[in-house]
């Protein structure tokens, strides 16, 4: 891989631990890169070695342009030169110390000609306010990672990462916090790399994915690209912190109206409409959202009289994945849209469901809820 200058992370290590070993090459333009794979894959391993805790055996690391690791040259910067902000999957916060100076703590040490980020800034970007005079034992978990997530930041990094902030959070505390980290990605404009092996959490957060399983990156690129891609989905299903981990589609739509009156909004994606419960999201904005193939339907003639709302006439692409029950299909809409349904082989064979014939699928508009992510810059 290529050096590329104007990149803002240019990685290309090798480290070998005992039996396992990592051999990970990956740029990243900027926004929220996603590190995502089953555990054991070596994301950690990978982005403390960005940190600086750990040293590859072989290869080079440039961050934002500065060259912290270069095998070949002997160079190998000390963690607090190298301008990372790190907030881990707990929070470690200083337990002596209350809100107010552990957020400040890194920063003392940063010239205030050099700092990034005004305290006043932080703080109302995370709604740290009425938590300044309290000490960690008296947070709870979401509030303590917002802390976290503010003292890095405070320190004026160059990079940011993340190692699974949200795994030791139950699923209303992460609800809580992917608005702050949503908002820090399209307000303050650093690169963040994002450990996760939750796909909804890439879904949500992410601007880009690199894939690693094995200590090998195995696939990268934009969101859409890599996680519309069955196998990549496949193969991680069986260890996802998701709750339902079965492969979906996901795509990019765009507000188009509000329909109060029945509480339903529609969305837009190319010229195909699709009805979701009501989201407090402008009209025009852009948000992803997640189909899992298990809520996809599938009929050989034109519905008529039925209780979903949501139907596309569409053409079967190919059937792959085909077990002792079920088959996964790619189907194809007019519009070019690619959304993957999953039905029985007793009802692929009655359907008479093979490529190239015309279907229509059916999409049950709460089936949707649970697959919207926030709006996306």
């Amino acid at each position: 891989m290529a050096f590329d200058p104007t990149i803002s992370l240019n990685v290309n290590v090798e480290k070998s631990l005992g039996d396992f070993s990592l051999h990970a090459a990956f740029q990243s333009a900027g926004g929220c890169t996603a590190l995502f794979g089953p555990s054991g894959s070596g994301k950690t391993t990978l982005i403390n070695m960005l940190a600086g805790l750990i040293q590859p055996d072989r290869g080079n690391i440039h961050i934002c342009g500065a060259q912290v690791f270069d095998h070949t040259h002997n160079i190998n910067l000390p963690p607090e030169k190298r301008h990372i902000g790190y907030v881990f999957q707990d929070a470690r916060l200083f337990p002596h110390l209350n809100v107010r100076h552990n957020l400040t703590f890194g920063m003392n040490l940063i010239p205030d000609h050099k700092r990034l980020f005004e305290f006043t800034e932080i703080v109302d970007l995370l709604d740290l306010e009425s938590l300044l005079e309290r000490r960690p034992h008296k947070l709870s978990g979401g509030e303590r990672q917002r802390v976290a997530i503010g003292r890095a930041l405070l320190a004026s990094p160059h990079l940011l990462l993340m190692d699974e902030p949200l795994a030791n959070l139950d699923s209303r505390r992460r609800l809580e916090i992917f608005p702050f980290i949503e908002n820090l990605r399209d307000r303050l404009k650093i690169p963040i790399v994002y450990v996760s092996h939750s796909v909804d959490e890439v879904i949500r957060l992410a601007d880009q994915v690199v894939v690693l399983d094995h200590g090998r990156v195995t696939a990268q690129g934009g969101i859409r690209e890599v996680l519309n891609r069955i196998d990549i989905q496949t193969e991680f299903a069986a260890t996802s912190r998701d709750e339902a981990p079965d492969f979906g589609t996901v795509l990019t739509a765009t507000v188009a109206a509000h329909e109060r009156e029945d509480g339903l909004t529609r969305l837009s994606i190319a010229n195909d409409k699709l009805l979701v419960p009501q989201i407090d999201i402008e009209v025009g904005k852009k948000l992803r959202i997640r189909i899992r193939a298990r809520d996809v339907a599938l009929a050989n003639k034109a519905p008529i009289g039925l209780s979903v709302l949501n139907t596309l006439h569409a053409h079967v692409a190919e059937l792959v994945n085909q077990s002792r029950t079920h088959v996964d299909i790619k189907l194809e809409t007019e519009s070019g849209t690619q959304i993957w349904s999953r039905i029985t082989l007793r009802s692929q064979r009655e359907l008479e469901i093979k490529p190239g014939a015309d279907v229509w699928l059916l999409i049950k508009t709460v089936a949707l809820e649970t697959g919207l992510s926030q709006h996306i810059h």
